[in-house]
């Protein structure tokens, strides 16, 4: 009887005392893990020479080929219907189609594929996207001289607006995580223009889409990716640049100057993943700015670790408040773009400290 005393006074003090402590210490065991960023399982990377191959191929304005891998198949869509081809060969010189024909690749001295010679067609499936070179492609020779176009831009008004709008707060990007790497195309003559339109490679960010993009790059981080910046805040009359230097069939590409970008609001990123590791930047299904549909961020092609990656990319950024562009797998709008008013401030009266402007 003594014993079975005890007994019942060990389980009262367990369930008066000790109980309440527990508990929570259970559940938390037997709660759902916390969702990952990865879009599933990191598929493994294909040859150069598949690399080489896979891309968009026919007219310019409108491929009619697309050959692509998944699942470490090499596939060909043409026609909305996709065919696999050589599944069981990697030898890409020559392969059979699921259909029964042959082709026949042609490369230049780079390694670079070109065209596509196959039986039955009339002429050769040249190359539509740039491939992996983007210098090859998508440059435009503006209707005037830069500093035409320059001094016309800043003679000219951006659109009013009535408001009321938040007080700008730009923030450089350099300033806040030096994992933060740069590559501003437009201050170079690595952009489409083939000259360079900004006067400093500077990146900066309305305050709150700056501190959002640092828990980005901290999410990313662990995971073996930084992010490689290549266009954030853009005075205005760079956008009435690119608007009078673009004809108009690649218009998509750009902003029209009357009702101004979420770049001009300091609200928009164009930025793509770097290794950590390495510093160099990731592969993704296309090229940044290219005039493709390669660039749309829902695009079937390229390989299955460029669209993981470029998914991925995505995740993360749509976890802290950015929505991708929808014909730019690379450009991502702050959710706050409607509360700052279109900005027209040259890079050269904006100092280096954080959050100031000077007037």
């Amino acid at each position: 009887m003594k014993n079975l005393r005890s007994t019942i006074a060990l389980a009262i003090f367990y369930l008066a005392v000790l109980a309440p402590f527990s508990a929570p210490v259970l559940a938390q065991t037997s709660a759902a893990p916390a969702p990952t960023l990865a879009p599933g399982p990191k598929p493994p990377d294909v040859s150069p020479e598949w690399k080489q191959l896979v891309g968009l191929y026919g007219p310019t304005r409108k491929p009619s080929v697309t050959i692509l891998e998944r699942d470490q198949k090499l596939l060909w869509l043409a026609d909305e219907r996709e065919s696999e081809i050589f599944p069981d060969s990697r030898d890409i010189t020559k392969f059979l189609l699921a259909y029964g024909l042959t082709f026949v690749i042609e490369k230049d001295p780079s390694g670079e594929v070109t065209q596509l010679t196959v039986p039955g067609r009339d002429s050769p499936l040249l190359r539509a996207d740039a491939g992996s070179d983007p210098t090859r492609f998508y440059h435009i020779n503006p209707s005037r001289p830069i500093e035409q176009l320059r001094a016309a831009a800043l003679a000219a008004h951006p659109p009013t607006e009535p408001g009321p709008f938040r007080k700008p707060d730009l923030v450089e990007l350099a300033t806040l995580d030096p994992a933060f790497h740069l590559d501003i195309r437009y201050a170079t003559a690595n952009d489409f223009l083939q000259t360079p339109v900004y006067t400093q490679a500077r990146a900066f960010l309305q305050r709150p889409a700056a501190e959002a993009l640092v828990r980005v790059l901290h999410k990313l981080q662990p995971l073996g990716f930084g992010l490689l910046i290549h266009d954030a805040y853009r005075p205005w009359y760079v956008t009435k640049i690119f608007w009078d230097a673009t004809p108009p069939e690649g218009r998509i590409f750009v902003a029209d100057p009357k009702q101004g970008s979420r770049h001009n609001r300091g609200c928009a990123a164009d930025l793509t993943l770097y290794d950590l590791a390495t510093g160099q930047p990731i592969q993704m299904p296309g090229s940044y700015d290219e005039m493709s549909s390669r660039s749309f961020p829902t695009f079937p092609g390229g390989t299955s670790l460029q669209r993981w990656h470029r998914d991925l990319l995505r995740r993360a950024m749509e976890s802290e408040g950015f929505t991708v562009n929808e014909s730019e797998w690379w450009h991502f709008d702050y959710k706050d773009w409607p509360e700052y008013p279109i900005l027209n401030i040259p890079f050269e009266r904006l100092n280096k400290r954080p959050n100031a402007i000077r007037k």
